[in-house]
């Protein structure tokens, strides 16, 4: 394919595979044996249904395949969500939960509880006292957790028994769900822990009372009632989490943690309440959990008496800015050895028992353990993450190669590399640590070939990617240029890896911009200072690191026209696009910004207050950082893009906005997506909108 003809039909292509997303195995288990893989995948490139699928001695075979193969199966309200909150683009099976020996596997479907097991039986559907969620299956496979209509049930294996352990006392009450705050900011999308036994669950209760109610209307069908929601954003009351021991006999015994921390660091705001709930389990030496005082400050690492309910400090860890939190901690090992996220200098690392990751390892997660051994991930080089594993006979031992973003699921001796890397993506079955087979990729190939250039510009060596159009040689004539950036907290947009967004930079290069994509200060994997260097401005020294790169960039490419330079982002990217022509017209000359988050006031409380602070005590903090109140700057070019029934960042905050804007006697545009939520997944809106984008950058440089 031609490039002319890969640029017209990337659009659609974009939109069709849902961001390249369909065909990717993903959600790997392996059985503590290493001999069985569990994974979810649809069946093609451009197949929205997602299919339960068994890898074993080398070959794929389907476990489980929707009763609605086109994909319009019918969920619960709280399945909705926990699917919004998890960026779920996919339909049918797309999240299931296994045994101890991964032989028995459950999963909902259309709101029925429905079980297959590994040794080739059909899945067989279970009676429930309502519509399902969030299934689980006890170690032994005896019997099934789930959620119904707020409510923890069990039901056995055979479709008997089925009983509620915990009963909401209101309508805002949910027992084994996680709330908004945990499952969007925190990422703990769980919400009840089997014990090892079988016989008893660790379960949080949500009471959403002391959250205040917003609503997101369809202005599109005015019949509608709006959807209520109970978001609490900065500064307002969060919902109250608790922790109980629920057993199958019918009691119950409340966990009895602080209410909040002994001490902590001082700052203009503290807050010691433990209000959060970030992490959760069961091993075999009884429940664990984690909890952070809601300034984000302290976490306490606490064992549980599963008895009586009491709880012993195993873990402290204090920070003067903000407590990072490390995915898969706590974890303790068969031993009882600790493994705790660990501050060196200037690295987030990890403690494992007495011994800590290398300083120059900047840790990104923990996926587990097999009997002593700990597997992680970690980054020497910010472009590149890696699977580290560690045991105290073999020390620290890099298990992945060759430049790339790479994870793993791990079993007995088999580890299942799941990779992106600049040849694409692939799933590597390692036994032993040699490879053993493949398990089957079926995404599209981007209809434009991503051709980065791999830069670190200026003195603060901010790693970027140059995508200049693939008919384009040097010396030509001069290029508009396009900044393209994400560059906020917990994400990365510049590695050595093929995604859905370079292809985005590359289709945008085609339409004949220079495009640059940088990481600036705030981004992860260079450290603390680096990441906290936005603490108190979200926005300041992040375009500031924008336009150093813009400058170097062109410095070394004098065919970047500086005169004609445009910026396009969503959701932070968008937030940062907006900000840019507010703040810096004499750089920016027009700007798309989608799904920006425009008041800081409205954003939730985990993630804004962790960079803000309260908006009561320090609201200097978020005058500075939210771009209404600098409205009337604006004198470039700006188009407004947002989702009407987004609830991550509601459509209010383009509306606020535009309407600062209008007061001001500032001329804008505003493309409201009916129906779309933070992610746009109608495949008209999501196409056509690259069109709108492009046609209005082009206008507005006249180019």
């Amino acid at each position: 394919m031609d490039h002319d003809t890969g640029a017209r039909a990337f659009p659609r292509q974009l939109a069709r595979t849902r961001r390249f997303s369909l065909g990717l195995p993903r959600h790997f288990t392996v059985s503590p044996d290493g001999a069985r893989v569990l994974f979810v995948r649809t069946a093609g490139g451009a197949d929205p249904v997602s299919r339960l699928w068994l890898y074993e001695e080398g070959q794929e075979r389907i476990l489980a395949d929707p009763l609605t193969p086109d994909g319009t199966d019918d969920v619960p309200e709280a399945e909705k969500v926990r699917r919004e909150r998890a960026r779920e683009t996919s339909s049918g099976v797309v999240s299931y939960a296994t045994d101890r020996e991964v032989r028995l596997v459950a999963f909902a479907l259309g709101g029925e509880l429905w079980t297959v097991t590994t040794d080739g039986g059909a899945p067989r559907r279970i009676a429930t006292a309502g519509p399902v969620v969030d299934p689980r299956p006890s170690p032994d496979g005896g019997w099934i957790a789930y959620v119904t209509a707020g409510a923890l049930h069990v039901v056995r294996t055979d479709g008997t028994g089925d009983r509620p352990l915990a009963t909401p006392e209101g309508p805002e009450v949910t027992y084994g769900l996680s709330d908004h705050v945990s499952a969007e900011s925190i990422g703990r999308t769980r919400g009840h822990w089997w014990s090892p036994d079988g016989d008893a669950l660790l379960v949080a209760r949500v009471d959403n009372a002391p959250v205040q109610r917003w609503y997101i209307a369809d202005p599109s069908d005015p019949a509608k009632p709006p959807r209520p929601i109970a978001y609490p954003a900065a500064g307002t009351a969060n919902a109250d989490v608790s922790v109980h021991i629920v057993r199958l006999d019918g009691t119950t015994v409340a966990v009895r943690s602080p209410a909040a921390a002994d001490e902590g660091p001082s700052a203009p705001w503290t807050d010691p309440a433990f209000e959060y709930l970030t992490a959760a389990g069961w091993d075999s030496h009884g429940p664990l959990i984690s909890l952070q005082t809601r300034d984000q400050r302290t976490e306490y690492v606490l064992a549980v008496d599963p008895a009586t309910g009491t709880t012993t400090s195993q873990h402290q860890a204090r920070d003067d800015a903000w407590l990072a939190l490390t995915p898969g901690t706590p974890l303790r090992l068969p031993s009882g050895t600790p493994v705790v996220p660990w501050c060196r200098h200037d690295s987030q690392g990890l403690r494992i028992g007495d011994v800590t990751t290398p300083e120059e390892l900047e840790v990104r997660e923990v996926i587990g353990a097999v009997a002593e051994r700990v597997f992680f991930t970690a980054s020497e080089e910010p472009t590149e993450i890696h699977v580290w594993s560690y045991d105290a006979g073999t020390g620290f031992v890099r298990v992945s190669e060759g430049p790339g973003d790479h994870t793993a699921a791990v079993g007995g001796d088999t580890v299942v590399l799941d990779s992106n890397t600049e040849n694409g993506r692939t799933a590597t079955v390692l036994r032993g640590g040699t490879p053993v087979g493949r398990i089957g990729v079926l995404t599209e190939q981007p209809s434009v070939t991503p051709k980065p250039v791999f830069l670190s510009l200026g003195k603060r060596e901010l790693r970027s990617q140059l995508f200049l159009p693939s008919w384009y040689e040097e010396g030509s004539g001069r290029l508009p240029v396009l900044l393209n950036p994400y560059s906020g907290p917990a994400t990365q947009l510049v590695v050595r890896a093929h995604g859905w967004w370079t292809a985005v930079s590359q289709w945008f290069a085609e339409q004949g911009f220079a495009v640059l994509v940088t990481d600036g200060r705030g981004t992860p994997g260079r450290g603390r200072a680096w990441e906290k260097a936005i603490h108190g401005d979200r926005l300041t020294p992040v375009l500031a690191d924008q336009i150093d790169a813009l400058h170097e960039a062109a410095a070394r490419h004098p065919d970047l026209d500086l005169d004609a330079v445009a910026i396009r982002g969503w959701s932070y990217g968008g937030y940062l696009a907006a900000g840019a022509v507010l703040h810096h017209p004499e750089v920016f000359h027009a700007a798309v910004a989608g799904a920006a988050p425009t008041d800081r006031r409205l954003y939730d409380t985990h993630w804004e207050e962790r960079f803000l602070g309260h908006p009561d005590v320090t609201p200097e903090t978020y005058e500075r950082s939210s771009l209404v109140p600098h409205a009337h700057l604006l004198s470039r070019p700006l188009m407004l893009v947002h989702g009407v029934a987004d609830d991550n960042v509601f459509f209010a905050h383009t509306l606020r906005l535009s309407a600062a804007l209008l007061a001001a006697g500032r001329p804008h545009t505003v493309l409201p997506l009916s129906g779309a939520t933070h992610l746009v997944t109608q495949e008209d809106q999501a196409s056509n909108l690259l069109l709108l984008e492009t046609e209005f950058l082009k206008k507005s440089l006249k180019v």
